[in-house]
């Protein structure tokens, strides 16, 4: 191993990283007073592949976020209903230490994980207030291709 070297910084660079906390510490309080209202959103998406699951809180701002992929699955285990229970169990784990008791739930996708992510929920106790399915759905589909010449 080698010397190692002290690196002393000016007194302009210490107020310049004394700032930057700063502004970290305002948005981190923003946060835990939106949720210290105790009300929250998680966004379910539930494709073919992966269920990701992101908690908001009542304006929007995202707290957390897991997917199927993240918590270890690979492959086809990640788009089964066990994988999306067990991704809801530690994104209410999250939820409950942020003391959120109230959720509402928006459904987007046509996945597997669906069903399981939303009675994984229900099972850990939280008051639901909605909950809201808003898969895209093509209501006339694509322009056809033109007819071929020959």
């Amino acid at each position: 191993m080698g010397k190692k070297h002290v690196i002393q910084k000016s007194e302009e660079e210490m107020i310049k990283e004394g700032e930057q906390l700063e502004k970290t510490l305002g948005k981190e309080q923003k946060v835990a007073k939106a949720a210290a209202s105790r009300e929250g959103k998680i966004y379910i998406f539930s494709s073919y592949n992966n269920t990701i699951l992101t908690l908001t809180d009542a304006m929007g701002n995202a707290l957390a976020s897991k997917s199927a992929g993240k918590l270890g699955f690979k492959g086809t285990k990640k788009s089964t209903p066990f994988a999306a229970s067990k991704v809801a169990e530690t994104v209410g784990q999250i939820a409950e230490k942020m003391g959120i008791k109230k959720i509402g739930i928006v459904v987007k996708g046509i996945g597997s994980g669906r069903e399981s992510a939303l009675r994984s929920f229900a099972n850990q106790g939280f008051e639901i207030n909605s909950i809201k399915d808003i898969t895209p759905i093509p209501h006339n589909g694509c322009k056809p291709k033109k007819p071929r010449r020959l």
